[in-house]
């Protein structure tokens, strides 16, 4: 098992849910459930990174490890580098960057992300699965990527790609056999070394174009190792119909 951390950005100011990493769960608040999902992980630390003094104040309560950043970054990752630079850690130090709205990520998730990355010759390490239903392919918000044989990526895109010429039509068509879709799974594991440079660099006309921030580092040449997930995360927590779904899971196998 490679050494890693898990660094967990928790921002307070959401758009559909505000507050969203203090809301109840079962009776623990939301950034709780993640943290303590992220400490069943082999983690060597688990360090929740926030810009608000509420958010830290609670993470304390529960005793977790906080460093408190800056309120101007506007991504995660410039976050986690924040975090890095404080913690200062090398160069080939291993992060994972796991989500502070996603109460129920899988611990083994969490560790293959860092093995994977820790076995490969790559900057960032991510994960995928097969999609199986023909609406998710054409669905914007469901981010597709294509690898080559090694498992490295070659691009990811809120377009259906790879595009099947023999039976896709504009909106539809039918799933294809030769080449299976693969969703893009939002899990990182970072070099420590990428992240200084990612927040250099700044974004790039391809990583606006798309939406996506991981192109930024595809577009300066670094290579991203996919594998498909050894479990699918559950969906995380953006808007009241989420919540209320995971409050209803949790009740339902007496973990609330």
């Amino acid at each position: 098992m490679s050494e890693f951390r898990v660094i967990i950005p928790a921002r307070f100011a959401s758009t559909r849910l505000p507050g969203k990493p203090l809301l109840d769960i079962g009776g623990k608040p939301m950034i709780q459930r993640v943290y303590e999902q992220a400490c069943k992980s082999s983690a060597k630390d688990v360090i929740i990174a926030t810009d608000d003094s509420r958010i830290e104040s609670v993470a304390k309560t529960f005793g977790a490890s906080v460093i408190m950043t800056s309120n101007q970054h506007e991504s995660g990752t410039d976050r986690l580098q924040e975090v890095v630079s404080k913690l200062g850690l090398g160069d080939q130090d291993i992060v994972v960057n796991v989500q502070g709205d996603e109460p129920l990520i899988p611990p083994q998730v969490i560790d293959q992300v860092a093995n994977n990355l820790a076995g490969s010759q790559a900057g960032i390490a991510t994960l995928s699965e097969i999609i199986d239903d023909p609406e998710f392919v054409f669905d914007p918000n469901i981010v597709k990527v294509v690898s080559d044989v090694n498992g490295y990526a070659l691009y990811f895109s809120r377009a259906p790609i790879p595009w099947c010429r023999a039976t896709y039509q504009p909106g539809r068509g039918e799933l294809p056999t030769i080449m299976p879709v693969q969703r893009h799974i939002g899990i990182y594991a970072y070099r420590v070394s990428l992240l200084h440079d990612f927040v250099q660099w700044g974004p790039c006309a391809l990583e606006k174009t798309e939406s996506l921030e991981q192109l930024r580092a595809m577009w300066h040449g670094v290579r991203i190792h996919v594998q498909p997930a050894l479990q699918t995360p559950p969906p995380g927590v953006d808007t009241q119909e989420d919540l209320d779904r995971v409050r209803r899971y949790l009740q339902m196998n007496g973990l609330a």
